[in-house]
């Protein structure tokens, strides 16, 4: 049977695979909601009807094509509607997508696994999506929940393969599954460190092939920096093992280029570094100051030593009594330095601030003190990549939407996090890794959360208006692992790198085995 008639080169209609598990994911944490408290699980409004369409790709002898066969085949655990633990394996982090209905479920346990799960899409064109952490924005990784526009699919899960494994040559071999709280520690044991994002449920695979951006970002890097290679398993069903010198398209792709663009990731090996020591400090100001502190934080933190990492942050809502300002960072250089750096920002606001908190802990345990507490919470989200600095007009709409959040009926907690970027990642070139926005100073996010259940709708509305407003000063671009499917142009994630990043996905995956809805 022949492909779908539609033309891959419409950004409007293609996206070729599904943003694995933490793709899509928010960095947490500090960075996001990940320490916001959840109820327990519960269906979701319904957002929009559940597509039909769905891929074709020739059938390709030998391999499963019933669904008995495929649980014969494979070690890990094939799990369809009525198996014991179902309900809770369907489920992503975020309970908005509770609604989501795959056709089954393969906990992959090895890449043999995830081969016998491509031949049996390609030989019953079963759409597929891609799972490892759990934590996409859009919800593309459950497989078939209610405003995703995925269809029912097999969702192909990497979440078990989560060894952590340290090799003499200060490298370290991570499964896609493993959750960051478990690497941080495990590689604290041993001395040694990664930049990746702070909350800590996120799965490496996700945040690393999207990007990866994070507390330590301006010292370590985007976590696909810090990768040496990668193994993952292409839609064809051929096991590769990708570097620099291995496949290096693959490579280039995986750095960036989104979760499973090119395939199935089951391992990826990074450089590690001695762990610092790392100070923590938080400085909340007045509502009033809050344009003040934005145009110092601006001047500040993207071209601040690149030992300094911060974001600011301003948050409405109903938890909030009155909007709240405030900046969080980290510093892994002498404290004196640090207190010179932040004392200069503060000086630069012009303003006193409510509160100044600092503490010096070990690598382990401040990432351990970023984690949040895990649980889930129903979030909207998109983003926008901060490439220049705000006017004072620009500064005063970013204020004021912020304070917006209180004005919409059931939103919890919501606005605008502004995360620095600049230090180490602006030392790559744009077109060296599949990340294109080397010379931005921050990225932005902007998230409503809100109850368990409740209709989606207006919460995608405020942050989506809040992106559409900041729209004159930073255009559309966007990142990828913040990815939002309001966002149908694929190069507003990727940029120049796009249409390379489109070329190799063709290559990867002719045949459209993963594709899904706006993307390369």
């Amino acid at each position: 049977m022949n492909e779908p008639s539609r033309d891959r080169r419409s950004p409007v209609t293609t996206r070729r695979v599904l943003l694995a598990g933490g793709v899509g994911l928010g960095v947490a944490g500090v960075l996001a909601a990940c320490s916001r408290p959840s109820p327990s699980p519960s269906a979701s409004a319904s957002a929009s009807p559940r597509p039909t369409r769905t891929p074709t790709a020739s059938p390709t002898p030998g391999g499963p094509d019933t669904w008995d066969a495929l649980a014969a085949a494979v070690s890990g655990r094939l799990l369809r509607s009525g198996s014991n633990g179902w309900d809770t394996a369907r489920l992503l982090e975020n309970p908005r997508y509770d609604d989501a209905d795959p056709q089954g479920i393969l906990r992959a346990a090895s890449a043999s696994d995830v081969q016998a799960g491509l031949a049996f899409a390609r030989n019953t064109n079963t759409p597929v999506a891609l799972r490892a952490g759990g934590h996409s924005y859009t919800g593309w990784s459950a497989g078939g929940a209610s405003g995703t526009d995925v269809p029912r699919s097999l969702v192909i899960s990497t979440q078990d393969l989560d060894a952590v494994e340290l090799h003499d040559d200060g490298t370290v071999t991570i499964g896609p599954g493993a959750r960051l709280g478990d690497v941080y520690a495990t590689l604290a044991r041993a001395g040694r460190a990664i930049g990746a994002g702070s909350c800590s449920t996120v799965g490496i695979g996700g945040l690393t092939l999207g990007g990866g951006v994070g507390v330590l970002v301006r010292s370590f890097g985007l976590t696909c920096d810090q990768l040496t290679g990668v193994t993952l398993v292409t839609p064809d069903g051929t096991v590769r093992d990708v570097s620099a010198t291995g496949d290096p398209d693959l490579f280039w792709a995986c750095r960036g280029g989104g979760g499973g663009t090119v395939g199935v990731v089951t391992a990826l090996t990074y450089r590690t570094q001695a762990a610092p020591d790392v100070l923590l400090f938080t400085i909340t100001f007045p509502w009033s100051a809050a344009a003040a502190v934005v145009r110092a934080w601006q001047d500040w933190a993207p071209t601040a030593d690149p030992q300094l990492w911060s974001t600011v942050k301003l948050l409405g809502g109903s938890r909030h009594t009155t909007p709240t300002v405030t900046v969080t960072g980290t510093w892994t250089g002498s404290k004196t330095g640090a207190d010179a750096s932040v004392d200069g920002f503060i000086r630069a606001t012009g303003a006193t601030p409510a509160s100044h908190t600092a503490r010096q802990l070990t690598y382990g345990a401040a990432m351990a003190a970023l984690g949040g507490s895990g649980q889930r919470v129903s979030e909207a989200a998109t983003s926008s990549i901060g490439a220049t600095k705000l006017t004072d007009a620009q500064i005063d709409t970013l204020v004021q939407r912020a304070a917006a959040a209180g004005d919409v009926t059931g939103l919890q907690e919501g606005g605008v996090s502004l995360d620095a970027l600049g230090g180490v990642v602006a030392d790559v070139g744009r077109t060296d890794t599949a990340f294109p926005w080397r010379s931005a100073l921050m990225t932005v996010q902007y998230t409503a959360v809100f109850a368990n259940g409740t209709d989606p709708a207006p919460f995608d509305a405020y942050v989506r208006g809040f992106r559409k407003a900041m729209r004159p000063a930073w255009g559309d671009a966007a990142y990828a692992n913040y990815c939002d499917a309001a966002i149908t142009d694929p190069s507003a994630y990727f940029g120049v790198n796009e249409s390379r990043l489109h070329r190799i996905a063709e290559q990867a995956d002719p045949s459209g085995v993963l594709s899904q809805p706006h993307w390369v």
